[in-house]
C-alpha cells in the first residue's frame, strides 16, 4: 500500500539574489514498512525536500509546484493548522539534532505525555505509561529514571534515542529522519540505526532516511534515490543502486568511501564543487565535473531505465549478476 507519492515536488527559495531551485522536479513513491534512503551532499536539496513534506519550508521559500500525496490526500496547499494535526501524530520528523524536538527547560515525561496528548484524548496516566514503554522500545535503560531526568541530563546519544521514542509514540505511517546520527560516534550510530529500523519493522511505519553517506543506508535502506543539484539523478533497489552504481555521480560517492580505497592511496575524489544553484548550467548539472560529459549533456536529461532509474545521457552499463 503506498503511503507516499511525491510527483514533481519543487521547491523554490525567492532571494534578492535570484530563485534558488533547491528541488526541481522530484520523483519517488514509499510503500507501508519501507525505507528509502535519501542520499547527496550538502546542498544538494534532500533535508529541503524533507521540510518539504512536512511543511516546515519557512520564507522566502514554499512549495512551487507539484504534488505530495499522503495517503492519497495533497498536502500541498494545506493550512498550518492541517499540517499541525497531521506532525507529529500521522507523520513524525527526526532531526539531526535532538534538541530541536527536546525542550531543555521541560523533563523528558512532560514532553513525551504532551506529545501523546496533542494528538489523543487519554488520561496522563495512560500518556506516561506509553511514555515509559516507548523509551523501553528503544532500548532506554532504566526508562521511569529517565522520564524524570531534563534533556542536558542525557548523552547525545540517549538524547537521540529519546528523539526517536517520542516521533514513534503516535504510531505514525511516515516517518522523515533527517541525517539522526551524524553527529554521534561510529558504535552510537550503529546502534540508532538498529533501533529506527527495528521500530519500522514492529510498526509498519514508512520512512525516509536522509544522509550524505551511502554506507550508512546500505543496510538500512530498501531503496536508495540519490540526489544531485535538486534532482533525483538515479533511484532503485539499496543492492542494485550500490552494487551497479550507473550515474557518474553516485560511482563518485562510492568511490569516495575509504573502505572503496587500497590502503595507503588518497581517496578517490569527485573533482570540482557543487554548481552555484543562483547560476545552474544548462542541461545536467553534473557536467562540469564528470568525465564522461559530452555536449550531449548541454540538454537536460530525463530518467530513463526500468526500476533502476537513471538521470544520464552516459550512464555506466550495468554488470551481469
Amino acid at each position: 500500500m503506498t503511503v507516499l507519492s511525491v510527483e514533481n515536488l519543487q521547491t523554490h527559495f525567492f532571494t534578492r539574489a535570484g530563485v534558488i531551485k533547491a528541488v526541481d522536479g522530484v520523483d519517488f513513491k514509499l510503500d507501508r514498512g519501507e525505507v528509502m534512503g535519501l542520499v547527496g551532499e550538502s546542498g544538494s536539496g534532500k533535508s529541503v525536500t524533507g521540510f518539504s513534506i512536512l511543511g516546515l519550508v519557512d520564507q522566502p521559500g514554499r512549495v512551487a509546484g507539484g504534488s505530495i500525496r499522503f495517503h492519497g490526500e495533497d498536502l500541498v496547499g494545506k493550512s498550518e493548522e492541517q499540517l499541525r494535526k497531521l506532525r507529529g501524530g500521522k507523520i513524525a520528523m527526526i532531526f539531526q539534532d535532538p534538541m530541536m524536538t527536546l525542550n531543555p527547560v521541560l523533563r523528558i515525561d512532560t514532553q513525551m505525555i504532551e506529545a501523546i496528548k496533542a494528538h489523543e484524548n487519554v488520561s496522563k496516566r495512560e500518556a506516561w505509561e506509553r511514555a515509559r514503554d516507548g523509551l523501553g522500545a528503544v532500548g532506554i535503560p532504566s526508562p521511569e529514571e529517565r522520564l524524570r531526568a531534563y534533556p542536558h541530563q542525557l548523552s547525545g546519544g540517549m538524547r537521540q534515542r529519546v528523539a526517536i521514542a517520542i516521533a514513534f509514540l503516535n504510531n505514525p505511517d511516515l516517518i522523515v529522519a533527517d541525517e539522526p546520527t551524524t553527529a554521534l560516534d561510529v558504535t552510537i550510530q550503529a546502534q540508532i540505526i538498529h533501533v529506527a529500523q527495528k521500530m519500522c519493522h514492529e510498526r509498519g511505519a514508512a520512512m525516509i532516511w536522509i544522509t550524505h553517506d551511502l554506507a550508512v543506508v546500505a543496510g538500512l535502506a530498501n531503496r536508495i534515490s540519490v540526489m544531485y543539484a535538486g534532482r533525483v539523478v538515479e533511484q532503485g533497489d539499496t543492492d542494485d543502486v550500490i552494487d551497479n552504481p550507473r550515474h557518474p555521480y553516485t560511482v563518485g560517492l562510492l568511490g569516495s568511501v575509504p573502505s572503496a580505497n587500497r590502503r595507503g592511496e588518497p581517496l578517490m575524489q569527485i573533482p570540482g564543487m557543487t554548481p552555484n544553484m543562483l547560476n545552474l548550467p544548462t542541461g545536467c548539472a553534473f557536467q562540469a565535473r564528470c568525465s564522461r560529459a559530452s555536449d550531449a549533456c548541454k540538454q537536460a536529461p530525463v530518467p530513463s531505465g526500468e526500476g533502476h532509474l537513471v538521470r544520464c545521457f552516459h550512464p555506466y552499463e550495468r554488470v551481469s549478476a
